[in-house]
Parts: structure tokens; sequence; C-alpha cells
């Protein structure tokens, strides 16, 4: 079985593993009933609502 005359050295080895860790953007959702921009699954900040119930009470 062949095996590797030199050892690779760290630039190789992190230019390689760095196309899999890209950073993506974070997913976005639309809330219901402001139309805000949101995280899935957070209660809204401008609205204070999550899944048709107030969570946090806004002015």
């Amino acid at each position: 079985m062949p095996v590797p005359k030199q050892k690779k050295g760290r630039a190789k080895t992190h230019s390689r593993r760095s196309t899999n860790m890209k950073i993506t953007a974070a997913a976005r959702s639309v809330c219901p009933r402001c139309g805000a921009v949101k995280l899935p699954h957070h209660v809204c900040p401008n609205c204070g609502f999550y899944k048709d119930r107030e969570v946090i009470v806004t002015e």
C-alpha cells in the first residue's frame, strides 16, 4: 500500500479543511404578525409574539 513520502504542511491541511468550514448566514423568517425579519423559532423582537401569543410585553 502506498505511503506518503513526506508529511503534508499545515497550510495544505488548513486550506483543504477550510472549504468545509465556511460560515453561512443564519436562516431568517418573517413574523406573520408584524412582518419583521426574525430568527426562526425565536420571539419577534419587534412585536414580542411567538406562535400567536404575546410572550414579551412591548409598547
